[in-house]
């Protein structure tokens, strides 16, 4: 239904949107813009493109704010303003960011070349600082949700009675006897218990002594006042935010690229022997890959006097040379990664394994021995070492694989890895949780104990050296773990593999740098390994490296007959021809010094071909000229001394050279070299040896210059570009940059001046097709050229060429292709990382003013205007371009006509960045257009960037704001805008499958238009946004669609730090006006005057409030149409609301009350929407619905959940209620609490008095619904205990830890890079990428899996208590200080009953929830005064709610919390005396208070009575001592009243004994309702009691009785005050139903006279109550299968509902018939009803029970051994062990032979017997089970005394038992009156089974289709002679010859013809047997 604030808005047309968007806008522009009603259309959800937008929903014309501002700080509000944070100035700063750097000083080139421009470039990124632009005021209301934990731990606890635990009271001994004494007692007034005797509660003080009620209002103010929590929001979880759009992440900085790093320690290297120094060099190798994927790492761990053999040759030790410990980095870990560590010694005469020998034959064990042979031994290698120090040779080698390594112990110990908290540091992607299993290919380097892998060493062969036998041996180790074919040399090898520690002191870069820290202490230095990685990676270099590694691989001298055989490869690095400019970049081995100028390769003994397997690692110079070259000289080095010979041990072989250029790029790769013989030629070096021209004198090649000699180079390098496509490009524009003479040298072409700028146009297009490795390497600065481009207006041959277009192009193509590969990592708004990374830290204004002309040199980028973060020169760009208006060059569209000024103007200025970009993206077209908009964001944050560079140097003061930018820039901005809105609503549109990138592209566009309102003109971004929402309107796009959309974009925008400033918050009147005068304020600000509205208005979204506060309105009206969609929009939108009111209550600069009182201002027109959307909110259940239906007994408030199905849609994943039989609209229960706390907070923070006149002003239908929603407020924040463990409980700690985590990680930046570099191992990329999204994936969010109880820690879970139970508390006050305000308010003529009903309504709804005692005490003051001020109202017309209130203050008397407990006795007493004194009304509210006791101890188990008992005392303290009343009958009637009370709670003692035995109490309970006779409510009551009971045990039928029962009573009431014809008259017409109800006819006139007052005035005593119970009865009747009983109770209420012309009941009554019937046809026969049994109890101990005999009646099918065990258990436990005896037999029991100190239980199954006359009545299965009294049961005997005998002698007892009151009853076991017996003689026994065979086969036969399986088994068990004796042995026994007793000729006769019936039958059935088989076959 659509409700109407004011009667004065009319109705306003939809306008159905079917037309073009011209149309529209012109039908819209014509619209009134009065303020606009909500209206709640319902839409239909279906995808036609007929919206129905409503007009309201139309984005009005914004206010001008900048104008608006300049004029509110000429008026008062200013001081409010510069609070927020000084609004009016800038936000943004641009500043220098000093990166950080890992190492001591960055790595650059070294120190004094001229470097060329690349590098030059190159080394300048990677060492200047990051420029950002950050926001001043950034993150107030977002920060404060991660520190609001610290506040929760300040609360106070509440105190809930449901966490305390009452103390137990020793628990009466259980004694049967006291209960069963049945002397029925007439009066309960015979009170067992002195009340006197007890101690009174503490009691409430000046309860009574106040001057007037307005004295009291304020007091209790003040008390509801002190002590309130502050932020409302700081309670309440934050939003669970499926996808945070209103953040973005921060992208990770810049770093250099690390894989997941291990720490490798060398602990040992042990041989048997110790003769000789040993050298060790280890690298990894990935077998999967055939690559080696770490540089070498060289050590060794001799001792010094070994050492000292070798002094000769080292000259000096660097300390990094004696590193023992690596870092090594894997990028991609795999299973197939082996560390291999070789070994080498000094070279020696001799084979490989000669030289071995020794270590395999000498033994460590046998050194005494051996002495001799050592001692000779080592001498000799001393000799070899002084001699041959120089050389080395390979001896032998070890593996490792390393992850079996590490895996190890991860098996050994896996419980306290901690994988998870390791892995995100590293470059694996995140594993969402450890739940599932390893992925392949996805190992955890990290959380892994320290693994110490031995291994043994295997000898080198001399012929398998190379790289690729290397492959082959470990490949062959996989396979197969025993190793064949290898020489093991005993000894083994010690190492450690840990994880790397946060900081390794002492550790050197692969430059051999130290890396921070430094260590104070030297310790041995560790060495980074540089990794080559396995794959690529995709990460932009970082710092400067420069890295050369040669590997020689083989020398192939084997056709030469030379007696070259112990080869040797010297390598130098050259910078000349002359040996001295061998340069000293070679970096060392072990134990020497750091760089050498000269390097030997190891030698392999008499090998004409050796391979080689060395690594020779340079480092290159920054310049490299054609000069430098690798000299390689080859010599035969000879082992064995000859006599004579002193001379060298080397003999040259020959030289070979590479130039390190070629075509002025770096060589690299595979080169296979000739061997010059004798010297080098001349200026050998400046040509490669394969293309050396011919020399004189001609040159002596080896093998006729044939190459023989392999070896590979590979480049590390963060300069050197290896890729065609980037070289080319990067060439050209340093030739464009500098001075250059033409023509230009590109690879192997040259380039002319004229094809100069058509080569350069080439290399721009071509770089998008370089390889995707290269370019992400040199992304920065690609990019960086390509904006250069863009900007700088070049001359090329005297001619301007513009090349922007081109260059932009580019641009557009690299976003495109970094943007598609599926290598690389985006974030969860789908922004590249790599690119983000660039716009935030590395992009800046590219800087061409001085490099205009081709002529002149480059400058350094002069930053100094950054480097103090505020202005630095005066530039005056700004304004000389506001002043000339250039026209860009570039815009081929616009002839831009060159004055000589102009030119100038240009020339000085170049062009503005931003412009260029901006009309770029304008005039952009094609695919480039396409991807500019589909990755628009990039442009944006562009855009951004550059204006915000701009901003920072203008003069700020002397150029207005509206001022920065050109007024074309403002046109450009204004078309992007709407051409991306075009573009996402063409996807919206057309393209249903782009959704999600038309999201994207959506938050994009917000996000720019959020910067723009810190930079640009606001009014102007404001007049942009009314766009974006219009032109988003007028696309036919599914209403949900649009709203999300328009929702998402707008959440971006208030997430700005200023957004309340540009909500204009201030200028909303915060309080109510006070004088009818116009403040100034608001006569400055606009026209219209506030006054003449009615404050009602200020709660309207009207037309003005929308212009004024621009944003805010069109959020709250997406809310408004948001509520009629389906559940994702709604939530999106009440989300949305939700974390700004949260982020505001948070914000630490809104603090201060008189702020938040604005703001809450703002937000009034949401408190209307509220209001109106109260039918969508999801509380099912609460006593809302209920107390409009007149409800049986389960009105009991503990018994409704008050959320009951959403939290199961929730479960079930049903987003739209769709099983609620409600609006499809309901919101979730989550959503409803969401928009309800923004209900409670405006109403919190709003000023007091405004709200006060709203709730005066407010049509009393609106205010019902008021009321309403408070109720669903106090449901919907009920407290839920510490055991709880309902999704809806709050998870405010753990949320706001995860909110804390989710902030950090976008703030501070999401997955980086880094995490991404792993996505496409092994070709999972698919699942790891989504796993990788998770975090952001809408369905999963995170907690929902923490949610389990078990994750939770003890200390959370109490911290979460705390936290909920503070928020119920402060959420409930804040509903009783608006019904208090309400109240007040209230003026005493109008409608008051109707409000203060209202309001009493909604107090005591919160009194049935789980209260805090805080809250408890105000609002029992709260009633206090309601009672005193309204006393009369409430006791004369609020009946049904007096009686509400006397039973819920009843039950806080009996509360365990003494604070409670003494509130709610002051309260009552309160009640006593007011009804007694002003509405002398006492008689009924005794009735009302007798009652509530009465029902209250029925229904709850856990009745305190002993707390109920000391408040009886209090108030009667309170009676006693009050002196005004002592001379009035008060006192005296109290007291009765309460020893009253107190009686009825000593039966309730008793209750509490049999809680365990359900027949007791039932027993007890129906005692207890006899006793009440003659006051029919309580009994009433009590039989209402009794049917809750039994139907918590699921006795439906039992149930159903007692409220026949019920009604007979109300039944007889009513006959006796007027006698209507369609009215029951009495409880005789319920005769039909059971006979048992004619015991309600015993109230006769004589007893109760109806008109006394305060009896029968209970709801129920009324034709509707009647009726009511009726239905209800007829319910459980229906529920226990009893569909017959079913018609008999709607008989007598159809008369009524007739005479009442209700025929909509009528029709639902008639329904509930035909389906009653129809259950009767379908199930019939197949319902099981009651089995009965006998029980009798024997012995003493049971009391009164000894000697009784009860039939119990026991559900369908219960066996024997069921009812046995149950019994049998309660009883032991209360005789204790082996005292009870159950009976097995059914035989009489002789009391005599009982033992007396026993108990004795007998149960025997009896079944419903009938006489033959009964049985022409009872048909149905249904008739021979309902309204039963006689029983009967058997017992087989003989004379001889046992139980079974012959067939002659078998006899048989029959006995029958009469019970008190018909089955089915108000209970379940009914006392035996009266037991009949009588004997059967065996004849008889006979014809009685024969009688029962002759029925089976009449069953049988009977049947429409007989079945011949059931025929054969009985006809088998009728013929054949078998155990139970059949027909044939009964005839034998008994037919054989006529009996001599005439006395039995009866009996042979009727036997006679039982046979002939029997064989009939058989006869006819052996027919039909044979027919079915015939029929079957």
């Amino acid at each position: 239904f659509c409700f109407l604030p004011h009667p004065l808005h009319p109705r306003l047309p939809l306008s159905h949107l079917r037309h073009s968007s011209a149309e529209i806008r012109k039908h819209f522009s014509g619209t009134s813009h009065g303020s606009l009603p909500h209206h709640r259309h319902s839409h239909s959800a279906s995808g036609s493109f007929c919206f129905n937008i409503p007009q309201s929903y139309e984005a009005v014309e914004p206010v001008d704010l900048d104008e608006f501002l300049m004029s509110q700080l000429r008026s008062g509000d200013a001081e409010l303003m510069q609070e927020l944070g000084e609004f009016p100035d800038d936000d943004l700063e641009v500043e220098l960011v000093e990166r950080e750097c890992r190492t001591i000083r960055p790595s650059v080139p070294e120190e004094g070349v001229e470097l060329d421009p690349h590098v030059r470039d190159c080394v300048q990124s990677y060492t200047q600082p990051w420029l950002v632009v950050s926001r001043r005021t950034q993150g107030y209301g977002w920060i404060a949700y991660s520190e609001r934990t610290d506040a929760n731990r300040l609360l106070q606890r509440q105190m809930f009675e449901s966490d305390v635990q009452p103390d137990k009271q020793e628990q009466l001994s259980l004694s049967l006897a006291e209960l069963c004494d049945d002397t029925t007692r007439t009066t309960l007034t015979c009170s067992d218990f002195n009340l006197r005797a007890l101690q009174p509660d503490r009691r409430v003080e000046n309860l009574l002594r106040f001057s007037s009620p307005e004295e009291l209002d304020r007091f209790n103010l003040e008390a509801r006042n002190s002590n309130r929590y502050g932020e409302l929001f700081g309670l309440y979880p934050p939003i669970d935010e499926e996808d945070a759009v209103a953040i973005r992440p921060i992208p990770d900085c810049p770093k250099e690229h690390f894989g997941q790093r291990i720490l490798v320690r060398c602990q040992t290297i042990k041989f048997d022997i110790e003769i000789e120094p040993l050298f060790a060099t280890m690298a990894l190798y990935d077998l999967k890959e055939k690559k080696k994927i770490s540089e070498n790492f060289h050590f060794d761990i001799n001792s010094d006097q070994m050492k000292g053999f070798l002094r000769v040759h080292t000259p000096r030790t660097d300390a990094s040379t004696l590193a023992r410990s690596a870092v090594f980095s894997i990028s991609y870990p795999s299973p197939d990664i082996y560390l291999v560590i070789k070994i080498e010694k000094v070279l020696q005469q001799g084979e490989i394994g000669d030289c071995a020998e020794p270590y395999m034959v000498l033994k460590e064990s046998d050194a005494a021995k051996n002495r001799e042979k050592l001692e000779k031994l080592r001498n000799q290698a001393e000799g070899f070492c002084q001699r041959l120090g120089r050389y080395r040779m390979p001896f032998a080698f070890a593996t490792v694989n390393i992850m079996s390594a590490i895996n190890s112990t991860l098996e050994r110990d896996t419980s306290d890895t901690d994988s998870k908290g390791t892995m995100e540091k590293k470059g694996l992607p995140r594993r969402n949780s450890d739940r599932f299993s390893v992925m392949e290919d996805n190992y955890i380097l990290s959380g892994f104990k320290p693994a110490v892998p031995m291994c043994t060493f295997i000898k080198q062969e001399g012929e398998r050296l190379s790289d690729e036998d290397l492959f082959k041996f470990l490949a062959e180790i996989k396979r197969s773990s025993n190793q064949r074919r290898v020489k093991i040399i005993p000894g083994y090898l010690k190492l450690e593999v840990s994880p790397v520690p946060e900081m390794v002191p002492g550790c050197l870069s692969p430059e051999l740098i130290p890396v921070k820290p430094v260590s104070e202490k030297n310790p041995r230095a560790v060495k980074e390994v540089l990794e080559f990685p396995s794959s690529e990676v995709y990460v932009p270099h970082n710092i400067y490296r420069n890295l050369l590694y040669v590997y020689p691989l083989r020398l192939n001298l084997t056709n030469r007959l030379t007696s070259a055989r112990n080869i040797t490869v010297k390598i130098q690095f050259m910078s000349g021809e002359d040996p001295s400019c061998a340069m000293p970049v070679i970096f060392g081995k072990s134990s020497g010094p750091e760089f050498l100028q000269e390097v030997y390769t190891p030698v392999t003994y008499h090998n004409r071909s050796p391979d080689f397997y060395d690594e020779i690692k340079i480092r290159l110079p920054a310049r490299l000229t054609e000069k430098h070259h690798l000299l390689l000289t080859f010599y035969h080095i000879s082992c064995q001394q000859k006599q004579n010979q002193t001379g060298s041990v080397e003999s040259l072989i020959g030289y070979s050279w590479l130039p390190m250029l070629n075509n002025d790029r770096l060589q690299t790769g595979q080169q296979c070299l000739p061997i010059i013989l004798d010297k080098l030629p001349v200026n050998y070096s400046l040509h490669s040896p394969e293309k050396l021209p011919a020399q004189v004198p001609p040159v002596k090649w080896m093998e006729n210059h044939k190459g023989l000699f392999n070896l590979e180079l590979q480049a590390v390098s963060s300069v050197q570009t290896q890729d065609s496509h980037l070289e080319r490009f990067f060439t050209l524009c340093h030739a464009l940059e500098g001075k250059t003479t033409f023509p230009i040298r590109v690879r192997d072409e040259k380039i002319s001046e004229n094809m100069f700028e058509h080569e350069l146009k080439l290399s721009i297009i071509s770089l998008s097709s370089s390889g995707l490795e290269p370019l992400v390497l040199f992304l920065h600065q690609v990019l960086d050229k390509l904006f250069r481009l863009i900007m700088q207006p070049m001359v090329i041959a005297g001619q301007t060429a513009n090349l922007a277009q081109i260059a932009f192009e580019s641009v557009v193509s690299v976003v495109n292709s970094l943007h598609n590969s599926q290598e690389l990592a985006k974030d969860h708004q789908g922004r590249n990382c790599l690119l983000a990374t660039y716009l935030y830290f590395v992009f800046r204004l590219p800087d061409t003013q001085h490099e205009i002309h081709t002529t002149g040199g480059l400058m350094a980028h002069p930053e100094s205007r950054y480097s103090t973060l505020t202005r630095a020169t005066a530039n005056t760009v700004g304004f000389m371009l506001l002043q000339s208006r250039i026209r860009s060059t570039s815009n081929p569209d616009i002839p831009a006509p060159q004055s000589p000024e102009d030119t100038e103007v240009t020339n000085i200025l170049g062009k503005l960045f931003h412009e260029e970009l901006a009309l770029q993206m304008v005039v952009s077209t094609g695919v480039c257009r396409e991807n500019v908009y589909k990755y628009a964001w990039f442009f944006f944050e562009l855009l951004v960037k550059s204006m915000s560079q701009h901003v920072s140097q203008l003069d700020k003061k002397a150029v207005p704001r509206r001022n920065r930018f050109s007024d074309r820039f403002k046109d450009d901005i204004t078309t992007i805008v709407n051409v991306v809105t075009a573009e996402i609503g063409n996807i919206l549109v057309k393209q249903q499958k782009e959704l999600e990138q038309a999201e994207k592209v959506n938050i994009s566009l917000a996000f720019f238009l959020y910067d723009l309102m810190s930079l640009m003109d606001r009014g102007f971004v404001f007049q942009l946004v009314k766009n974006y929402c219009n032109q988003m309107a007028a696309k036919s796009v599914n209403m949900s669609t649009l709203i999300s959309m328009r929702l998402e974009f707008l959440r971006v925008l208030c997430s700005h730090e200023h957004y309340l400033n540009l909500s204009l918050f201030f200028s909303s009147p915060a309080s109510a006006p006070a004088s009818p005068s116009p403040s100034t304020s608001s006569q400055t600000s606009s026209s219209c005057s506030f006054q003449d509205h009615k404050i009602t208005a200020m709660f309207d979204l009207s037309q003005d409030f929308k212009q004024r506060h621009y944003l805010t309105g069109l959020l709250l009206t997406e809310l408004s149409t948001a509520l009629d969609m389906e559940g994702r929009v709604q939530q999106k939108a009440i989300s949305a609301t939700y974390s700004l009111l949260c982020a505001h209550d948070l914000d630490q600069r809104c603090a201060r009350p008189e702020v938040k009182a604005k703001i809450a201002a703002l937000y009034l027109p949401l408190v209307g929407i509220i209001i109106d959307s109260i039918n969508y909110l999801d509380f099912t259940g609460t006593a809302l619905h209920k107390s409009r239906k007149s409800g049986g007994p389960e009105e009991d408030p503990d018994s409704i959940t008050p959320i009951n199905q959403s939290v199961a849609m929730a479960i079930a994943g049903n987003p739209f209620n769709t099983l609620t039989g409600k609006t499809t609209n309901m919101l979730t229960a989550e959503t409803s609490r969401n928009l309800l706390m923004c209900f409670l907070w405006i109403i919190k923070n709003a000023d007091q008095n405004l709200v006060q006149r709203w709730t005066v002003d407010m049509p009393l239908s609106q205010l019902s619904r008021l009321l309403e929603l408070l109720t669903i407020c106090i449901s919907c924040f009920e407290y839920r205990g510490k055991q709880s463990s309902d999704k809806v409980s709050t998870q405010a700690l753990q949320k706001s830890q995860q909110a804390k985590v989710r902030l950090e990680e976008a703030l501070l930046g999401g997955i980086g890079a880094r995490g991404q570099m792993m996505k496409r191992v092994g070709g999972n990329d698919r699942t790891l990428g989504q796993r990788e999204n998770l975090r952001w994936r809408k369905d999963l969010t995170q907690w929902r899996q923490t949610n389990d109880r078990q994750d939770k820690s003890k200390a959370e879970l109490d911290q979460e208590a705390i936290i909920s139970g503070n928020l119920a508390t402060e959420t409930n006050l804040i509903v009783l200080d608006l019904l208090e305000m309400i109240v007040q308010a209230v003026p005493l003529a109008d409608c008051k009953d109707n409000v203060v009903g209202g309001v009493l309504k909604v107090l005591l709804h919160s009194l049935t929830c789980n209260q805090s005692t805080t809250f408890l005490s105000h609002c029992f003051s709260t009633l206090r005064a309601l009672i005193v001020k309204f006393g009369d109202l409430l006791f004369e017309e609020e009946a049904e709610q007096c009686a509400d209130l006397c039973q819920k203050v009843l039950h806080y008397c009996s509360s365990c919390v003494d604070g409670n407990r003494s509130q709610a006795c002051a309260t009552l007493y309160l009640i006593m005396r007011y009804s007694y004194s002003s509405a002398s009304n006492f008689s009924r509210v005794k009735m009302q208070v007798t009652m509530s006791l009465a029902s209250l101890v029925g229904k709850s188990s856990d009745i305190h009575e002993e707390y109920l008992r000391r408040s009886f005392r209090t108030i009667l303290l309170y009676a006693e001592e009050d002196t005004e009343m002592q001379s009035t009958q008060l006192p005296s009637q109290v007291d009765e009243l309460l020893r009253n009370l107190n009686s009825i709670l000593s039966d309730t003692v008793k209750m509490k004994e049999f809680q365990k035995d359900p027949e007791m109490l039932m027993d007890l309970m129906y005692r207890i309702a006899k006793g009440y006779q003659t006051s029919p409510d309580l009994r009433l009551t009590w039989l209402q009691n009794m049917a809750e009971k039994h139907n918590s045990r699921k006795c439906f039928t039992e149930s159903a009785m007692c409220l026949v029962h019920a009604a007979a009573l109300v039944a007889e009431y009513l006959s006796m005050l007027e006698d209507h014809k369609y009215l029951p008259v009495g409880s005789v017409t319920f005769q039909s139903i059971s006979p048992n109800v004619l015991e309600e006819s015993a109230v006769s006139d004589d007893i109760l006279s109806p008109d006394e007052d305060g009896v029968c005035s209970g709801r129920y005593f009324t034709e509707n109550g009647l009726v009511g119970l009726l239905e209800q009865a007829a319910e459980l009747f229906s529920n226990g299968g009893l569909y017959e009983a079913v018609n008999e109770v709607y008989k007598v209420i159809v008369p009524i509902l007739e005479a009442h012309r209700d025929f909509r009941r009528l029709a639902s009554t008639h329904d509930k018939l035909q389906r009653a019937f129809e259950n009767i046809i379908q199930k019939g026969h197949k319902r099981m009803f009651g089995t009965y049994f006998r029980v009798g109890f024997y012995g003493s101990k049971f009391g009164d029970l000894d000697e009784q005999e009860f039939i119990y009646k026991e559900p369908g099918i219960t066996h024997l051994p069921e009812i046995s065990h149950r019994l049998e258990n309660f009883y032991s436990q209360c005789f204790g062990d082996g005292v009870l005896e159950m009976i097995k037999d059914s035989t009489p029991v002789d009391r005599k032979k009982l033992n007396l100190n026993k108990a004795y239980i007998q149960i025997t199954f009896v079944e419903p017997y009938f006489d033959d006359y009964e049985m022409k009545d009872r048909l149905t299965n249904f008739e021979k089970n309902f309204n039963l009294r006689r029983f009967m049961y058997t017992t087989p005997f003989t004379k001889s005394g046992r139980p079974r005998g012959e067939l002659s002698e078998q006899y048989k007892r029959k006995t029958i038992l009469t019970t008190m009151h018909a089955f089915p009853y108000i209970k379940t076991r009914i006392n035996v009156i009266q037991k009949e017996e009588f004997d059967l003689t065996p004849i008889e026994v006979a014809i009685e089974d024969m009688q029962k065979k002759t029925r089976e086969l009449a069953e049988a036969t009977h049947r429409e289709k007989p079945d011949a399986v059931m025929l054969q088994m009985v006809l088998q068990g009728s013929v054949t002679a078998t155990v139970n004796q059949g027909p044939l042995e009964v005839a034998q026994v008994f037919l054989n010859e006529i009996p001599a007793d005439p006395k039995l000729f009866r009996h042979h006769n009727k036997l006679r013809l039982c046979f002939k019936e029997f064989i009939l039958r058989d006869s006819f059935k052996r027919n039909s047997l044979r027919r079915t088989q015939d029929e079957n076959s």
